[in-house]
């Protein structure tokens, strides 16, 4: 069988971003709380912001590095595997990407290595000032990184030129409307990523302390916390940590899936107007109608409309998600179809840029399944995540978790719930754009789009593409073995892994006690690569 250059791209680009993805929505989300705790550190003096600050700041910063070795593949893609692509909007692409490396993910190493290093170095004022900093400069990082692929959605501010597209008004770049949209829609959907995250480990923790008899619970199950000396760090402090940590992270989980709904709303009236097709498949819709799907079922694998079948649907809502009201007539897929074949052509053009594909007959229709399901599971696991906030919350209102361990195993797996929920928003995103890389705006109908077919190297043979395929796969599954490791391994390990400090005051003070028996003395000494390391 031959291979197809560009699908294998297409693979290529579709795991190693979403595998990074994996790790942004954690590193913008867990910035703010992070700051949150500091803050609170600095102004209250209260050692359990500290120890919160620095566990949670310890998983952030090896969160951070993955995402950093995961994202440089990114950029370097667009030159080797899609330099078609690049040579079109190299011009407008590039500007966003520029403000990125230079400016954001440039200030956002240089602060966070000043925060790394600087605990009892700097003042706390400063100390703090670069950790805010730090977290600014990587949502400034993703607001430019959407701005980009948000013009790919809905390119604005610009003009064709000898076959390029060329910025013309970077402002409007820079404003776009759907960047505004998926940017905010993005860090709620983050915030709820690191929120679900702090929930799991605190609830398992909250779980080991009566699994291992150091809290117990009264006759009306309130907890009555206890202390294991002999262990560092399980004192009755370990206790608030967790408990305080549940409770912030619960409020933020919350308010942030109010706003994932309110953006997620403003982002579907927008697909409506923008790509209009995206929004009929992402229904299932075959015909105009108001009806929203709850389930439809389909041949799978089917370009045949008509043989998806409705099963369960609500009328009016999905005017509601298009318009905001429920009479508006949303167009289907077999309306559209012919729309898109009189704007955008019926066949490829007849160029050598296209390739083998050159004269190819087009199919606008994107792959219905992934749509459909992949807006469908968005939606539904952000729901389920908020919901595991929510019985998280009430579970731990009497100071304690349960001691049931099932509950506990139920906590860890609900980590993953709101991880699933933006991986999978994301491929609904980009494949429902497709088959073009940059979709065409309809109010300008300028001739400002490009087929993905169009935009692969031609350089590169599929083997070659193939080749990289699997050795990127290889790579970044044993990176992700080895973040799971450890951030596993620091989980189990509590605050002390974090805090290597409360090890040694433990263990300076059984020394201590024997120095006094024979009139001698030692001090403590902290060494900033602890926490670093």
């Amino acid at each position: 069988m031959e291979l197809d250059p560009v699908l294998i791209a297409r693979w290529q680009f579709g795991i190693t971003t979403v595998y990074h993805y994996w790790m942004v929505p954690l590193t913008i989300g867990l910035g703010p709380i992070l700051v949150f705790m500091q803050w609170r550190w600095m102004r209250t003096g209260n050692e359990m912001f500290l120890r919160m600050t620095k566990f949670w700041g310890k998983l952030y910063v090896i969160n951070f590095i993955m995402g950093v070795a995961t994202g440089l593949v990114q950029e370097f893609q667009f030159g080797l595997a899609w330099s078609e692509y690049s040579r079109f909007v190299g011009d407008v692409f590039g500007a966003p990407l520029a403000m990125e490396g230079l400016l954001a993910f440039f200030f956002e190493s240089i602060y966070l290595g000043m925060w790394i290093f600087g605990w009892k170095r700097l003042s706390k004022r400063v100390h703090l000032f670069s950790l805010a900093s730090a977290v600014l400069a990587s949502i400034l990082s993703a607001y430019f990184i959407i701005v980009a692929n948000s013009w790919m959605q809905h390119p604005v501010g610009v003009e064709l030129v000898d076959g390029r597209a060329v910025m013309t008004d970077i402002f409007a770049v820079l404003t776009n409307s759907t960047a505004i949209a998926a940017f905010s829609h993005a860090i709620f959907g983050a915030l709820m990523v690191a929120a679900g995250v702090i929930i799991g480990v605190s609830f398992y923790q909250l779980w080991r302390r009566r699994h291992d008899g150091i809290d117990t619970v009264d006759a009306k199950g309130h907890v009555i916390v206890g202390a294991a000396p002999a262990i560092p760090g399980r004192d009755a402090l370990d206790h608030r940590v967790w408990l305080r940590s549940l409770r912030i992270a619960g409020v933020v989980s919350l308010a942030a899936f109010v706003g994932v709904l309110g953006t997620g709303d403003v982002l579907g009236k927008l697909m409506y107007e923008q790509q209009p097709l995206k929004m009929a498949s992402a229904e299932g819709a075959c015909h105009t109608g108001t009806a929203f799907s709850v389930l439809s079922v389909g041949s799978l694998g089917s370009k045949d409309c008509d043989d998806i079948t409705p099963i369960l649907e609500i009328p009016g809502v999905l005017s509601f998600l298009a318009k905001g009201d429920f009479t508006t007539e949303v167009p289907g897929i077999n309306e559209l179809l012919p729309v898109y074949e009189e704007r955008y052509g019926t066949h490829l053009p007849e160029d050598e840029m296209y390739g083998d594909r050159s004269g190819e007959e087009i199919d606008y229709l994107p792959i219905v399944e992934v749509t459909y399901w992949g807006f469908r599971i968005m939606i539904g696991f952000g729901g389920l995540s908020a919901f595991a906030s929510l019985l998280a919350l009430w579970l731990t209102r009497k100071g304690t978790a349960p001691a049931s361990k099932w509950l506990m195993r139920a906590s860890i797996a609900s980590i993953a719930l709101s991880f699933i929920a933006n991986s999978s928003g994301w491929v609904f995103t980009e494949m429902g754009r497709q088959p073009f890389v940059v979709a065409p705006n309809p109010v300008m109908n300028d001739g400002i789009f490009m087929f993905t077919a169009a935009a692969v190297s031609p350089g590169v043979s599929a083997g070659e593409l193939l080749f990289s395929l699997i050795s990127f796969t290889v790579i970044y599954g044993v990176l992700l073995v080895v973040e799971l490791f450890l951030m596993r391994n620091y989980v189990r390990g509590g605050i002390a892994s974090a805090m290597p400090e409360l090890a040694k005051e433990s263990e300076d003070e059984d020394k201590d006690d024997a120095d006094s028996r024979d009139g001698k003395g030692r001090g403590h000494r902290d060494d900033v690569l602890d926490f670093a390391f």
